[in-house]
């Protein structure tokens, strides 16, 4: 983080009034469940499974970037929109069975609380996981709002998404901080005009690398969000 960013952020006490998070990637490793549900239809069709390190890359894509790594499937293909239909039906049946929190959003998150900084969920994720998922992590709670990837119109990388969420949060987008773990994420933040940080703990995916997002800040762990706000 460059010093005038984090003097810029520290020196302002008024200019954040609410956190905005992704969720796969940035909250919650989501990898585990995703990459069970398309080696299950591997298994299912006489194939092997794929190791998680070979599809975690390709998790923020969603069911596209699983069904293309794990079977070689792609939207032009014919039994494409059937594969999709039975991989979410599968995701759903597991998604919970092994994701969790990364490591020290517990503690971020419960510092936030402390702190009186409200925050909240912007997830391309549609509803029919993401509110279940945010539940059974005890997430829903706390958060002020939980967006789905089909809660608006559209899905980032518009900007919709993001200002539904500070609307429902009564709060100034400009006032907002966005982070996620996709370029999507950087996009949609600096569409909505709020401030954007790149989660280098997360997915990250196999395009730009993550200095070429043109996020306002790049951290590599989540506890690098309280040392911006000036809570550690």
């Amino acid at each position: 983080m460059t010093p005038e960013f984090l003097s810029s952020w520290q020196n302002s006490p008024l200019a954040v009034q609410a956190l905005l998070f992704d969720l796969d990637g940035t909250l919650v490793d989501s990898a585990p469940d995703l990459a069970g549900a398309v080696n299950e239809m591997r298994l299912d069709r006489g194939l092997s499974t794929l190791p998680l390190e070979a599809l975690r890359p390709h998790v923020g894509t969603g069911a596209r970037g699983m069904l293309n790594v794990g079977l070689q499937l792609t939207p032009e293909h014919a039994d494409y929109e059937a594969s999709k239909s039975e991989f979410l039906d599968r995701y759903e049946a597991r998604m919970a069975r092994e994701t969790q929190l990364f490591d020290e959003v517990l503690e971020l998150l419960g510092v936030l609380q402390s702190a009186a900084i409200p925050w909240g969920i912007v997830t391309n994720k549609a509803e029919r996981f993401a509110l279940p998922l945010t539940r059974h992590l005890g997430l829903d709670e706390a958060a002020f709002t939980v967006i789905g990837g089909d809660t608006t119109p559209h899905a980032k990388p518009h900007p919709a998404p993001l200002l539904e969420a500070a609307k429902r949060g009564g709060v100034d987008p400009q006032r907002c901080v966005y982070i996620g773990d996709d370029e999507r994420d950087i996009v949609a933040g600096r569409a909505a005009g709020m401030r954007t940080v790149a989660a280098g703990w997360g997915y990250l995916g196999n395009g730009k690398a993550i200095e070429a997002w043109n996020a306002d800040i790049v951290l590599s762990s989540p506890s690098g969000i309280l040392k911006l706000l000036g809570l550690t």
